[in-house]
């Protein structure tokens, strides 16, 4: 059946496998479909030059698929990745590492390495040496939801 189908559309079933994976990555984006369709644009392209060698059989065009998605996968992820932009909002969805140099005074004690500040409208656990309510401590590092202080 598949051989059938290449032999029908001939080159041109590459740019259609490609077009509907481009087209299934608007539908459900995820940022992947588009590597895999534009492999199988390429192996279109290149199954336009060499649709008459004998050598171009569907065999040789699905590994030179696989090897062209992957390799296309790996160079897009890199440019995406090496890519970031210089933003003023550097910590923008990372809240705990916004505070990280603030100050703020001890709503709990610090007993056995852990404690609460609060810091605008938010409580946080803290960890640190043991602390008395009401100390001034600064935010020196953040894990994620605690915070780690240190006394003023």
């Amino acid at each position: 059946m598949f051989d059938n189908l290449l032999v029908e559309l001939g080159p041109w079933s590459w740019w259609l496998v490609g077009l509907v994976l481009l087209a299934a990555e608007l539908i459900l984006p995820g940022f992947f479909l588009v590597w895999i369709g534009l492999a199988a644009i390429i192996v279109g392209a290149l199954s336009l030059l060499f649709w008459e060698s004998g050598f171009w059989v569907w065999q040789a065009q699905g590994l030179v698929f696989a090897a062209v998605a992957v390799i296309v996968t790996l160079l897009g992820r890199r440019y995406l990745y090496n890519n970031s932009q210089v933003t003023d909002e550097p910590f923008l969805n990372q809240r705990g590492a916004s505070l990280v140099g603030r100050t703020a005074t001890l709503d709990q004690p610090i007993a056995e390495g852990r404690g609460r500040i609060r810091l605008n409208d938010t409580y946080w656990t803290v960890s640190g040496p043991d602390l008395p309510v009401g100390t001034r401590v600064r935010v020196v590092a953040s894990n994620g939801r605690d915070l780690t202080v240190e006394p003023v």
